[in-house]
């Protein structure tokens, strides 16, 4: 006669996935994985505006408050969307990435367009909205409260 076997004592969550993180790991993972992003992203600028010329101290500065900007973007979003419905919680995140995108190919070329970054920002937040709609649209319920 087969048995089960013991629990390994970790927590269980209702979507059934064990919880293996402390509360306090989650929360540092919160707030260090925008902050991580943004140090990319205004690294990314940064390298974007020199243009492969030497790294100056307006060029840091520039870096840093463009990865402050976007850390405040970010943790705004992140607080902002989950009171959001579907529809609008995909917008928001589509606006972000389009217009973060579009600013760094702006910056990505001496040659680019005004139309040429709002062209592909656009087309960046289109993909974004349906990938973003498809998800919230499929963890949901048929009232609109997310399944968690």
């Amino acid at each position: 006669m087969a048995h089960a076997a013991p629990a390994s004592g970790a927590v269980t969550r209702p979507g059934g996935t064990p919880d293996v993180f402390s509360a306090r790991t989650h929360m540092i993972a919160h707030w260090a994985t925008p902050a991580a992003v943004a140090l990319v992203y205004g690294y990314w600028a940064a390298a974007n505006v020199r243009y492969g010329g030497p790294i100056t101290g307006w060029n840091l500065l520039f870096g840093f408050v463009t990865a402050l900007v976007f850390f405040a973007l970010c943790v705004g979003v992140l607080a902002l969307t989950p009171r959001l419905p579907r529809e609008l919680h995909a917008v928001v995140w589509a606006v972000f990435a389009g217009i973060a995108v579009g600013f760094l190919y702006s910056l990505s070329g001496r040659g680019h367009a005004v139309v040429a970054s709002s062209f592909l920002g656009l087309a960046i937040g289109v993909a974004v909205f349906l990938v973003m709609f498809y998800r919230y649209y499929t963890h949901e319920d048929a009232a609109g409260h997310r399944i968690r």
